[in-house]
C-alpha cells in the first residue's frame, strides 16, 4: 500500500459539490425518519419513517414528488430500516446519485460536556457517543446504530453528527449547575445540558432573519412547544438558560413527561407505594403530562374534551398553561429585556388557545395577542402581536432538518478548507 505525502494526498471531501443535497436522519429506539434536503433552498426533496422497529410489522412511509408510498412488513432492525429507506429511493425516486447527496447529517440526542459542535464522524466520534449513553439511555443507543449502519451502507459520503445538547453548551456555571455535592455531580456528570437545541437556535436565528435585525442585539425567548416541550432564553443568539435539564424529562409540562416536579416523589413512590426505579422513570417519562392528567396527550382532543366540559381536560390544560407563563416570567428576568417570544414546534405552530393564554395577562411584561393575528393559518414565520407591544410575539414554524443539513455542510466544509 502506497502512502501519499500529505500534500499530494486526494481530498476525500472535494468530489462533493455545495449544492448537492443532505441526507437527514433521525434513529430512534424503534424508528427511523430521514428526511433529503436541499440546504440551499431549504425545501425538503424528499422524506419518510419507518415505524415498530423490531415488532411484528412495521410501518414505512416514503414521500417524494407530492405521492406518499406506505407499506406494511416486518423490519427487524435499524440496519434492516435503512436498507428499505435507500431501497426506496431507487424504487421511488429520487435516486442518491441524481440527489447528488454532499453528506448524511445524524442528529444526536446528547453530546454531553463532550461535544459542543457538530463533528465529522468517525470510529472515534461514534466510541465517544457511545460512551454518553448512561446519559441518554433511551436515545443515543439507537442514534449510534443509526450511525453505524449508515456509514456502513454509505462509506462513501461523509457523515455529520449533530447533537441537541450542543446549543446549550454555552450556559453560563449559574444556569448549567445543580446544588448538589460538587464531586458526586462532577464524577458522574450530573448539570443542565438541555434539549431541543437545533431547534431553539434555528428559531432564534430565524427570528433575526425575518425581523432585518442582528442577532447579536435580539432577546429571545423559545417556546418549543410539541409532544416534548423546552423553553430557552437566549441573549445574542447565544443560549443563557433552558428549560430541559440532565434530561428531557425537566422543565415544562409536556405531552407524557411530568416537568419539574419535586425530587422527593421518587422517595415517596419507592418508599409507599413499592415502586421501582424503573417504573418510576415509565410513570414520570410516559404516563404523566398532559396525558396524565387527562388522558390524551394529543391537544387536539384535548380541546375537544374541555369544549366537551371535561374538568380533568381543563385542568390539564391550566397546569400547562401556568407552567409556561412561570418560564416566560422567568427568561425575562434573567434576559432583562425581552425583545420577542417565539412559539414553535406542533403545538406552538398551531394551536391558537395555547398562545393566546400563555401570554394572557402579561401586558405589563409588554406581551399581548392580537386575536386576528393569531387565528392567521400559515407556514410561514409571522408575528401575532398587535402594533402597540413593546415586545414582539411571534409564530415561528422549525425546520429542524433544514438546520441539521446546513450545520452538516459547514462541517463538511471546514474539513475539506483544513484538508
Amino acid at each position: 500500500m502506497t502512502i501519499l505525502p500529505e500534500g499530494e494526498r486526494p481530498n476525500p471531501y472535494s468530489a462533493y459539490g455545495a449544492h448537492g443535497s443532505v441526507l437527514v436522519m433521525n434513529s430512534g429506539s424503534s424508528s427511523l425518519k430521514y428526511q433529503l434536503v436541499n440546504p440551499v433552498g431549504g425545501e425538503a426533496i424528499a422524506a419518510g419513517t419507518i415505524e415498530r422497529i423490531g415488532e411484528d410489522t412495521g410501518i414505512i412511509k416514503h414521500r417524494f414528488a407530492g405521492n406518499t408510498t406506505t407499506r406494511e412488513e416486518p423490519v427487524a432492525d435499524h440496519g434492516v430500516a435503512l436498507r428499505i429507506a435507500l431501497g426506496l429511493f431507487d424504487e421511488v425516486g429520487p435516486t442518491l446519485a441524481d440527489a447528488d447527496v454532499y453528506a448524511v447529517g445524524h442528529r444526536v440526542v446528547h453530546g454531553g460536556a463532550v461535544f459542543s459542535a457538530p463533528v465529522l464522524v468517525d470510529d472515534e466520534v461514534v466510541r465517544q457517543i457511545s460512551e454518553l449513553s448512561p446519559l441518554a439511555p433511551l436515545h443515543n443507543p439507537p442514534n449510534v446504530k443509526g450511525i453505524e449502519v449508515a456509514r456502513e451502507l454509505l462509506p462513501d459520503v461523509p457523515h455529520v453528527a449533530v447533537f441537541d445538547t450542543a446549543f446549550f453548551s454555552t450556559l453560563p456555571d449559574a444556569a448549567s449547575t445543580y446544588a448538589l455535592d460538587r464531586e458526586v455531580a462532577q464524577t458522574h456528570g450530573v448539570r443542565r445540558y438541555g434539549f431541543h437545541g437545533t431547534s431553539h437556535q434555528y428559531v432564534s436565528g430565524k427570528v433575526a432573519r425575518v425581523l432585518g435585525r442582528r442577532i447579536e442585539g435580539l432577546n429571545t425567548i423559545v417556546l418549543h412547544l410539541g409532544n416534548g416541550a423546552s423553553a430557552s432564553a437566549v441573549r445574542g443568539g447565544v443560549a443563557v438558560d433552558t428549560s430541559m435539564g440532565m434530561t428531557p424529562l425537566e422543565g415544562l409540562v409536556m405531552g407524557t413527561r411530568t416537568g419539574d416536579i419535586d425530587a422527593a416523589v421518587v422517595f415517596h413512590l419507592a418508599r409507599n407505594a413499592g415502586m421501582s426505579i424503573d417504573e418510576i422513570d415509565v410513570l414520570f417519562n410516559k404516563r404523566s403530562g398532559v396525558k396524565g392528567l387527562s388522558g390524551v396527550n394529543d391537544f387536539r382532543e384535548l380541546r375537544r374534551l374541555i369544549d366537551a366540559g371535561d374538568e380533568d381536560a381543563r385542568r390539564a390544560f391550566d397546569v400547562y398553561i401556568h407552567r409556561l407563563r412561570k418560564y416566560v416570567g422567568a427568561y425575562t428576568a434573567v434576559l432583562g429585556r425581552v425583545d420577542v417570544v417565539a412559539f414553535t414546534a406542533g403545538v406552538g405552530e398551531n394551536d391558537t388557545d395555547v398562545r393566546a393564554a400563555v401570554v394572557e395577562g402579561l401586558e405589563p411584561l409588554g406581551l399581548a395577542v392580537d386575536p386576528e393575528r393569531n387565528a392567521v393559518r400559515s407556514g410561514e414565520p409571522r408575528v401575532i402581536s398587535p402594533d402597540w407591544t413593546s415586545t414582539l410575539v411571534m409564530v415561528v414554524p422549525t425546520m429542524e432538518e433544514l438546520a441539521i443539513a446546513r450545520q452538516s455542510v459547514e462541517v463538511v466544509e471546514a474539513a475539506s478548507r483544513a484538508w
